[in-house]
């Protein structure tokens, strides 16, 4: 005859057993749930005319809210999202001071970068900036990615930084597209991701739609215009 106890020890392991089938089973209904939301959203981008496979690219993000989380950005190298837009300034480590009077270059075409700290300053106005600490050629600067105030912060480094390498999250783009991409180099055929990876930020003009658009870039004091026709570059040429 079965004692009280093996029987709560038999009733106990059918709970476990009917708990680890139910997780199981949570979790396969929503693996396939990801796969179903994941396979609408690729049909919608097609009716939507998105042929682009780079619509497809999530991009990771780590939503720092505070100078703890904002950490996370030491954890791994960054690239820059938009070359020639974001100024950075001298750092002196010593007395953690950075030198707003002073820029000291714009950060390139997804140039690679590796965060030494994440800091709240001083800075002019009186109000306390965000500030990513870097070295470059044997110096140490300091870029905004943020502002303070009265304990409350407002960070945007996602905005400015992939935390995963370019080349892996677009590894589908042929290799004479990244080889133009090293070169900053833009090429007919081209989409604007791309250039904007070879050549950094650019401004469409005025009246720009999704069929043709004019898009004027800096590059760094070596401005050019490219005209895209349905999203690809037709025409590279320098510009004023």
């Amino acid at each position: 005859m079965m004692t009280p106890e093996a029987k709560q020890r038999i009733q106990i392991a059918l709970l476990l057993a009917l708990v680890v089938a139910g997780l199981r089973a949570g979790y396969i209904l929503y693996e396939r749930h990801e796969e179903f939301v994941a396979a609408q959203k690729v049909e919608q981008a097609k009716k939507a005319g998105y042929s682009n496979t780079d619509y497809y690219v999530t991009p990771k993000k780590l939503h720092p809210y505070d100078l703890k989380s904002a950490m996370q950005l030491t954890q791994q190298p960054v690239w820059v999202k938009e070359g020639y837009r974001y100024t950075y300034y001298r750092y002196v480590p010593v007395v953690k001071n950075v030198d707003f009077a002073h820029e000291m270059g714009l950060l390139g075409p997804i140039e690679r970068l590796e965060i030494k700290d994440v800091m709240a300053v001083s800075a002019p106005g009186g109000r306390r900036q965000v500030v990513a600490t870097f070295e470059k050629d044997g110096h140490s600067y300091a870029l905004p990615i943020g502002f303070a105030n009265e304990g409350q912060y407002k960070i945007y480094s996602d905005e400015i930084f992939y935390v995963e390498d370019p080349h892996e999250l677009y590894k589908q783009w042929p290799a004479e597209v990244w080889q133009s991409v090293a070169q900053h180099e833009v090429k007919p055929g081209m989409n604007e991701l791309q250039a904007d990876f070879a050549v950094g930020m650019g401004v469409p003009d005025a009246g720009a739609s999704s069929n043709e658009k004019t898009v004027r870039y800096p590059n760094g004091g070596k401005p050019l215009v490219v005209i895209y026709r349905g999203g690809k570059a037709t025409e590279v040429k320098a510009g004023g």
